[in-house]
């Protein structure tokens, strides 16, 4: 305030500008802070969302069934090949769906940890790596452990209410892929209908096709009859050579 010369009107044009000028100064830094600090939490709200959904799907593949079988099987295609060279090949429908079950199951599962390898919590990296290791080594691994951590780290970062304890929760084990068949039979069906279209269609063609046959041969009778008429009645107009020269 003892700066501020308020005796002219040069001293006080020169009062405002300079407050002016610190104010303008104060407000751009205010704007440029703010504007840095949204941008920041704007990205960090991108980067949760992304992880808790990557998590939340991870989450469902592991532990998305509760009965069966809720082991991951670890065998491979090579590892088949292998035991069919040992035993009796058995090609049976029943085998070969189940084989291609466990495989999916299998492939899900395997991206499942990679995604909680990667954004994880240190504990999920721990457990991921371990059941990752069990996977390579061939051994079926069980994920209860795993979905039980993701299941708390989920709650809690969507400020959700614990689980009470004294809920028995039954083990949870990797989802089981969708059954193809009713896509297959809806296959089989879009297939019939169009070999009964294209049949109805040959069907319309011949009818056509004999139609215009038909048509052409009453034509070319039509015009055989007219020229035998003809023909007929040029006959009786000349008279018999005998008859002609007695009548005379």
């Amino acid at each position: 305030m003892r700066n501020l010369d308020l005796s002219s009107w040069h001293g006080l044009f020169t009062t405002l500008l300079g407050l002016a000028l610190v104010t303008l100064i104060g407000v751009g830094i205010r704007l440029v802070t703010m504007v840095a600090i949204q941008q920041r939490r704007e990205r960090m709200n991108r980067q949760i969302n992304e992880r808790l959904r990557t998590l939340i799907a991870a989450y469902r593949t592991l532990g998305g069934s509760f009965t069966g079988n809720l082991a991951v099987d670890p065998t491979h295609l090579r590892d088949v090949d292998r035991q069919a060279e040992v035993a009796a090949l058995d090609l049976s429908a029943a085998r070969v769906a189940s084989s291609d079950r466990a495989r999916r199951i299998r492939d899900a599962v395997e991206a499942a940890l990679s995604d909680i390898i990667l954004l994880g919590t240190e504990e999920h990296v721990r457990l991921a790596e371990r059941a990752a290791r069990e996977l390579v080594a061939g051994r079926p691994v069980h994920t209860q452990d795993l979905v039980v951590s993701l299941r708390a780290f989920i709650r809690e970062a969507l400020d959700l209410d614990a689980i009470p304890t004294d809920l028995a929760i039954p083990m949870q084990g990797p989802a089981r892929p969708a059954s193809g068949g009713a896509g297959k039979d809806k296959g089989e069906r879009n297939g019939q209908g169009g070999g009964g279209g294209g049949g109805g269609g040959m069907g319309m063609g011949m009818g056509m096709g004999m139609g215009g046959m038909g048509a052409g041969i009453g034509i070319g009778m039509g015009v055989h009859d007219e020229e035998d008429e003809d023909d007929t009645a040029d006959l009786a107009a000349v008279p018999p050579p005998g008859g002609g020269s007695g009548g005379g």
